[in-house]
């Protein structure tokens, strides 16, 4: 056993899933629109809704409302006067000359969706999906989903003009759907902190 400093070691990753530049990523993930954020009833829990670019399914991610706050100010393009956490954390990215490339939504473990902030140069860092995409939208990053996560959560809606009975088939199962639909919590519910 030796006693001396160990050698630097490079940390390129925090958190798992493989980096950007892993052969067949790319075909193993969809980008995703934020279509916005929507209230479940009965329960006022809120739910932001994410679509598939060029395909027909949804990622409802149940969140916080303090999250689902976050998220909708971004998308309306709302500036506090002062930095919030994600605009702070947006300002921080910035002042340390980093940038974020995108943003991964790469698990459902146990009803939480589990993201993946990725930084220029390949550092990843685990996030909360909620976090995750609030800081997206204020960053002008894109957002994918894994396939595993959108075959798990997604569902499936037809194009308005291909079927709009289906279209409004989605719509109330959005107003009825309640976390106990899930079993044990909603998908994507965080835990309190």
């Amino acid at each position: 056993m030796t006693t001396g400093p160990r050698p630097p070691t490079r940390r390129t990753r925090v958190g798992a899933v493989a980096p950007p530049e892993a052969p067949g990523y790319r075909d193993g993930v969809r980008e995703l629109d934020v279509v916005g954020v929507r209230v479940e009833m009965p329960s006022n829990q809120p739910i932001v809704l994410l679509r598939e670019r060029g395909g027909d399914r949804y990622l409802p991610i149940w969140v916080g409302a303090p999250e689902a706050t976050a998220i909708a100010h971004a998308q309306q393009g709302i500036v506090p006067p002062r930095p919030l956490t994600h605009d702070l954390l947006r300002n921080v990215i910035e002042a340390l000359g980093r940038r974020l490339v995108e943003v991964r939504i790469v698990a459902i473990k146990d009803n939480v969706f589990h993201a993946e902030l990725v930084f220029d140069g390949g550092l990843t860092v685990s996030s909360r999906s909620s976090d995750a995409i609030a800081l997206a939208l204020r960053t002008g990053s894109r957002i994918v989903g894994a396939d595993e996560v959108l075959a798990a959560g997604g569902v499936a809606v037809p194009d308005e003009d291909e079927d709009e009975d289906e279209v409004e088939k989605f719509r109330e199962f959005l107003d009825q759907i309640s976390p106990e639909d899930f079993g044990e919590g909603a998908p994507g519910q965080q835990p309190p902190s």
